[in-house]
């Protein structure tokens, strides 16, 4: 016997209707903050965030209608900020602590799936400090795609990842890219020659990668050379290539040469460079390319020389490269250029990612410029601007609780996280802060 359609109808509305309200109102969290740093420029006091499933629907100052039924969070003591982006981490890099060989050269002995897996550390240790989005620049064997597809199913805590695979670099005569460079692996990411440069992107992208990661030049760890190993023809080759696939490419260039001509063939991001001229950084105003100086790491290596075997003589370079590299920052902030905060992190610098911002602050940067670098700046790196890096309806519901104002002081943000959420969901929680 065939039913009719109207009554069908009917049937769905009563037996259905009252399980999807029921979903709704289970999926609805409501975080009051004492302070509300939205990522757009305001500051709200008593905010009232109200979270639907993984996005934000609606945020108020002051007094506010509580969904019936929504689960309340009472941050009231603390200062609310949107999930901080850290766009230049190689979250594959974990260190085996009861080993005394250099780290570098430790990674080797590990098969990828063991390193995705004891990688999940460095992750959790990014949720911890409020990181809830990372790029990731340089991973062997594509485990940071792993990496990324786990997280995203829920079966690894961690950032939401946007990876690069393998990164591209250039043959011969490229002097020690095999020595000094741990990401570097036989047939993975080599390419020279304008040809073979358009044939990689597209394998990368085939893997299954986020955007494209570039070296424009050496440099890493304790080499500081600035080495260009890519043309302007190269460049604009892999650029034009990647951008005709709708996708996004990051640039590296230790030094001023490279990014240069990186600057000139279009490159999204520019990493690390120092030295920039003063019509580049024009350029890079003019075009919207994003600066990710990566300043702290410097230091990191400095402060742990002896744990990668390095001669202490080769501190005296890597400092004079990090006070080169303030410097650059502190004339790019002053010219005007877009800055995205990129830790660098590998081994135990996670953890300690947010460090880049007090160099950032001692660069020339407001609290406030340095807490934009590491949200609204780092969405616009990612071409994610319109889902992350701010509390506003729509984006994801990435938010961090600090105690303290970090618009006053910069190390609240370093030091005071106290609470984290990611897409709707509470990865970190030291408020002991009851919920109703």
């Amino acid at each position: 016997m065939r039913i009719p359609r109207v009554i069908l109808l009917v049937l769905v509305i009563c037996w259905g209707g009252p399980s999807f309200a029921q979903s709704d109102a289970h999926s609805v969290k409501v975080i009051k903050f004492g302070k509300l740093i939205d990522g757009t420029g305001k500051v709200l006091a008593n905010a009232v965030v109200i979270v639907k499933g993984d996005r934000i629907e609606t945020v108020s100052g002051g007094a506010s209608q509580i969904p019936s039924g929504a689960q309340v969070i009472d941050l009231s003591s603390y200062t609310g900020m949107p999930g901080l982006i850290d766009v230049h981490t190689h979250m594959t890099y974990w260190r085996d602590k009861s080993s005394h060989a250099n780290p570098n050269e430790d990674m080797a002995k590990f098969l990828p799936q063991e390193l995705v897996f004891l990688a999940q550390e460095n992750a959790r240790k990014c949720i911890e400090i409020g990181v809830t989005t990372a790029r990731d620049l340089a991973a062997r064997n594509y485990s940071d795609i792993a990496m990324r597809n786990l997280i995203n199913r829920g079966a690894m805590v961690g950032p939401r990842m946007f990876v690069a695979g393998p990164a591209m670099f250039a043959g011969a005569p490229v002097p020690r890219y095999d020595k000094v460079y741990p990401w570097v692996v036989p047939n993975q990411g080599e390419a020279s020659g304008v040809q073979e440069v358009m044939s990689l992107v597209r394998q990368q992208f085939g893997a299954g990668v986020d955007l494209i990661k570039m070296f424009g030049s050496t440099g890493g760890f304790n080499d500081v050379e600035t080495y260009q190993t890519y043309t302007l023809e190269e460049m604009r080759a892999a650029v034009e290539t990647v951008h005709t696939m709708g996708k996004r490419i990051a640039i590296h260039s230790y030094g001023p040469e490279g990014a240069r001509d990186a600057v000139k063939a279009g490159g999204d991001t520019l990493e690390h460079a120092i030295n920039i001229d003063d019509a580049t950084f024009a350029e890079m105003v003019r075009k919207k390319i994003v600066y990710v100086p990566t300043v702290y790491h410097n230091m990191w290596y400095v402060e742990n020389y002896k744990e990668f075997g390095w001669p202490e003589s080769d501190n005296q370079k890597i400092l004079a490269y990090e006070h080169a590299s303030e410097e650059t920052t502190r004339r790019a902030i002053k010219a005007g250029v877009r800055i995205a905060m990129g830790s660098d992190a590998v081994y135990e610098l996670f953890g300690h990612n947010t460090e880049e911002l007090t160099y950032l602050v001692k660069s020339g940067m407001t609290p406030e410029q340095a807490i934009a670098a590491a949200t609204v700046n780092g969405a616009v790196a990612l071409g994610m601007e319109k889902d992350l890096g701010a509390v506003t309806p729509g984006h994801y519901a990435d938010l961090v609780a600090v105690q303290g104002d970090p618009l006053v002081d910069i190390s609240v943000v370093l030091h005071n996280v106290r609470w984290v959420m990611k897409g709707g969901e509470v990865l970190a929680d030291k408020t002991n802060t009851a919920t109703h």
